[in-house]
């Protein structure tokens, strides 16, 4: 049975496991699959439309995020890509045409980024500071919370145009803030700095625009607000296993 026909037998099937418990990227840390039957979806997000408000605009998944999934889906459609997860697509994006670097790119950070953030981030169902190994590293690399938020802050707006500011784990295990232009990621084969992603900021324009004009540290500033700490935390232990 090819994958196709048993995608289709496995949903006709009355089984109580879920796709994402199968196709989910392993990067992502086992979110909602954002691939299905060699085409790329738009995951739900995590909380309501309006739920980061009023820190993070709630158009950008929507409207932008959607975008890079059509053109993505548009890029690969007819070729082998469409075989491909968006983990295998980054680890060799080199070998593919731009149009997939840039739209594979902004598919998996802006997935991620709505993973990393959460509603009311003291709630029970985040952290309002990092926890647990995550602070002991922070602490130790940094010399504290309040210097990594500042070097995050630094890169961040130093990044110039469009890009993402990251805190990743290196291949060697240690902790450190990086940013990527465009649509990259430390994922990616193509990066000057690789590494598994804890945060992540998105600091193009039309994240930050229609609230914070080109005050993009204000925005920068507010993102503090909105990081589930708690997720931040679980991507830090899995990339230190």
């Amino acid at each position: 049975m090819n994958r196709k026909d048993f995608i289709k037998a496995f949903i006709g099937s009355t089984f109580a496991f879920k796709l994402s418990d199968i196709y989910a990227s392993k990067a992502l840390g086992g979110i909602p699959p954002v691939f299905f039957d060699g085409m790329f979806t738009l995951a739900p997000l995590p909380y309501a439309n309006d739920a980061l408000e009023p820190h993070i605009d709630k158009i950008h998944h929507d409207r932008h995020h959607k975008a890079y999934v059509d053109n993505l889906n548009k890029a690969i459609a007819g070729t082998d890509m469409e075989k491909l997860s968006i983990d295998q697509l980054l680890s060799n994006i080199s070998k593919y045409p731009v149009a997939v670097r840039n739209n594979g790119g902004g598919h998996w950070n802006h997935t991620f980024f709505w993973q990393i953030m959460a509603a009311n981030a003291g709630d029970r169902d985040a952290a309002p500071m990092p926890l647990g190994k995550l602070s002991d590293a922070i602490k130790a690399t940094f010399g504290g919370f309040d210097k990594m938020k500042e070097e995050f802050g630094k890169a961040a707006t130093t990044r110039f145009g469009s890009g993402w500011a990251w805190l990743i784990v290196t291949p060697d295990k240690k902790l450190k803030i990086v940013s990527t232009a465009n649509q990259d990621n430390p994922l990616m084969d193509v990066a000057s700095d690789k590494g598994t992603p804890v945060l992540a900021l998105d600091v193009w324009e039309h994240a930050y625009y229609l609230k914070y004009q080109n005050k993009r540290a204000d925005y920068v500033s507010a993102y503090w607000n909105v990081v589930n700490w708690k997720k931040a935390s679980e991507n830090f232990e899995s990339a230190m296993k």
